[in-house]
């Protein structure tokens, strides 16, 4: 015991002088392991009558807790001075300005395209998008729009060759997803749309949403409940609207529809109307089983109207100045 004694004062002076965790570690195999010292120890004590062997193991067992009671130790006293070390090298002087990082937001067009598919995809459509370069047939003739109509003209469209173009409206979309689905449609397509015009209300590219539905016994009245319905959401209760008589070529009856400002002054917001029944037959779908309404809006008149912006080309600008002024949550 002397003996045993006498060896756990040398391991507890090896334990105070270790400077690193790996010669913690080491003093622990070299005395507490599977071959370790005290572990031997044990192992002798089987020669040992009953009694002997009780008192010598209780002991050496009381040793090797304290052994690793002052390991536990010496492992918090290297831990809290590497942490200290840690932190005089890593300070940071609180006393510094801070640096403000400067978080960006949707553009405007972007965020209103969100607004509108949020809008009608809560009642029941589905958004797609659409070919940007369009050909003819689905462009103009499929939309019941005739030879001699001014659009086609190569100053108001950008034509690739006698049949390709740059899409004048997101109405072609109507006549492919009429080939491709089956009644009852409920679709809007957003995109980009192209047109030979530049000044402060008009620019060659911008953004349309059309949208169309098709369905039995679908009605003016349903279309109108829509607009009404998004209008309001969009530009909220206080507007009023008004619903007159229009034309174009794809609808029957056909609409416009204004907005009324503070001023008494209306403000064309969107065209709609019933489809006409002969592009419905020319996509095969029976026009005397289904009828179907469509729509079609400007995002940047909207948008410009949400927020009183004079000038459709301070969007394409990229002036940050115009952009900061929009952020949303």
């Amino acid at each position: 015991m002397l003996k045993l004694n006498k060896l756990f004062q040398n391991i507890k002076t090896e334990i105070k002088k270790s400077q690193k965790k790996e010669e913690l570690e080491k003093i622990r195999i070299k005395y507490l392991g599977k071959k370790g010292i005290l572990t031997s120890y044990i192992k002798s004590l089987k020669n040992l009558s009953f009694e002997d062997k009780k008192k010598h193991s209780i002991s050496i067992n009381t040793i090797k807790k304290e052994i690793m009671i002052n390991i536990n130790k010496q492992y918090e006293i290297l831990n809290n001075i590497l942490l200290n070390q840690r932190i005089e090298k890593e300070k940071i002087d609180i006393s510094l300005p801070g640096r403000r990082v400067k978080n960006g937001s949707l553009h405007p067009i972007t965020y209103t395209i969100n607004y509108i598919k949020n809008f009608f995809s809560r009642i029941g459509f589905q958004s797609i998008s659409s070919p940007e370069i369009e050909d003819e047939y689905h462009n103009f003739d499929a939309l019941n729009i005739p030879k001699n109509h001014p659009a086609r003209d190569s100053h108001d469209t950008f034509w690739f060759d006698k049949n390709r173009l740059l899409r004048t409206q997101t109405s072609s979309m109507q006549i492919r997803i009429m080939k491709k689905e089956k009644p009852p449609i409920r679709f809007i397509f957003p995109g980009k749309v192209y047109r030979n015009d530049y000044d402060h209300t008009h620019t060659p590219m911008f953004h349309q949403i059309e949208g169309l539905i098709i369905e039995k016994n679908i009605n003016f009245s349903n279309l109108k409940w829509i607009i009404y319905s998004f209008l309001y959401d969009f530009f909220g209760n206080q507007i009023s609207i008004q619903f007159r008589p229009s034309y174009f070529p794809f609808t029957t009856p056909s609409a416009e529809v204004d907005i009324i400002n503070s001023r008494g002054k209306s403000l064309e917001v969107l065209g709609c109307g019933m489809v006409h029944p002969k592009i419905l037959n020319n996509a095969n779908i029976n026009s005397n089983i289904y009828s179907a309404c469509a729509f079609g809006l400007g995002i940047e008149r909207i948008t410009m109207l949400r927020y009183e912006i004079s000038d459709i080309r301070y969007f394409f600008e990229n002036d940050i100045k115009f952009l900061e002024q929009f952020k949303y949550n």
